[in-house]
């Protein structure tokens, strides 16, 4: 099965996503940021959308608002949190499913963190190279929900040290992973992103 191109609503506009009908368990996956070329296509997007498919997820990658084909207008990560809080009302509607992971790649991960009070239905939170050099994250409590959090070792936007300080605050017992060589962009790294995420999926379903 492929996926397929759908829409849905957020507030007053029409997002444009692309959706993959697996089993019963779904994930969302938020892009890198708009301003900066980010889209639901970005190459890391894609290799975490391929590593939930695998595992056997129904899975929902969408353009934020004002990108793509989505109406609207960038919003600073305000409105996007209404645009996350759409994709999981899509899937529950739509598909009935309400058992979620909640994956976000760099400005993804910062909209998912802003929001992660109201995503209810989200088990599980995954952060790739959440930007903590670039955005402020210390609104962000202590979450038993975080349960996986990747970066690189030369990543400068989201820096190992750095993260490891907001991972060991948020959930001591979170996966937390550097890929070796990594910077922001992942490029040539997919696969070993891919292998550590379906990791974590898999011993999640032990």
């Amino acid at each position: 099965m492929k996926e397929r191109k759908v829409f849905f609503r957020s507030e007053d506009y029409r997002l444009e996503g692309m959706l993959y009908e697996g089993g019963e368990l779904g994930s969302i996956v938020t892009h890198p940021h708009p301003l900066y070329g980010g889209n639901m296509y970005n190459n890391v997007v894609e290799a975490m959308v391929k590593a939930y498919q695998d595992a056997g997820h129904t899975t929902l990658r969408f353009n934020f608002r004002g990108v793509g084909e989505s109406e609207g207008r960038h919003e600073g990560g305000e409105g996007e949190q209404g645009d996350v809080e759409a994709a999981i009302q899509f899937l529950r509607e739509e598909l009935g499913i309400s058992d979620l992971h909640l994956a976000g790649y760099s400005f993804g991960a910062w909209v998912n963190a802003m929001g992660i009070e109201k995503y209810v239905g989200v088990r599980t939170f995954v952060m790739v190279s959440p930007p903590v050099a670039f955005l402020d994250h210390s609104f962000v409590g202590p979450e038993p929900r975080v349960g996986l959090v990747i970066t690189g070792s030369k990543d400068e936007i989201a820096p190992p040290a750095l993260v490891k300080d907001l991972v060991d605050r948020w959930n001591p017992q979170a996966r937390f992973y550097i890929i070796e060589g990594a910077d922001h962009f992942y490029w040539g790294m997919e696969q070993e992103l891919m292998r550590l995420l379906h990791e974590f999926i898999s011993g999640k379903k032990d």
